[in-house]
């Protein structure tokens, strides 16, 4: 797809942003490759509505970016490791060597796999 093809569209057809948003993903995708990238950064997405002829949205694009970045850098990391409660590093540091204690006695017994716990518990 094209950008024109995008422009000569009714406001009011649905597959609009779709396009867009594909038009715009393929673009940055290129660019993150011409760069030999792997993953597509900001500044990729910033770049191809450049390229495309969507000067005129950078800035507004560019100023969400960053009130995303400001707001997501208080919060705490989300994930599988994320409890609502931070450890200490002395914490941690025991919470490491418990698991490698189990990782080095699993190794030793030629039992690679965790043991699994029954349904019954």
């Amino acid at each position: 797809m094209e950008p024109m093809d995008i422009v000569g569209k009714s406001k009011d057809d649905v597959s609009l942003p779709k396009e867009f948003i594909n038009l715009i993903s393929s673009e940055s995708n290129e660019v993150c490759g011409r760069e030999e990238k792997r993953t597509i950064a900001p500044e990729h997405v910033i770049r191809a509505l450049q390229v495309l002829g969507f000067g005129e949205y950078i800035e507004e694009v560019y100023a969400a970016y960053e009130q995303h970045r400001l707001e997501t850098l208080d919060s705490p990391k989300s994930g599988r490791w994320a409890s609502g409660a931070e450890m200490t590093e002395e914490e941690a540091l025991a919470e490491q060597q418990r698991m490698f204690a189990e990782a080095r006695a699993r190794m030793n017994n030629g039992n690679a796999n965790p043991p699994r716990q029954s349904d019954s518990d």
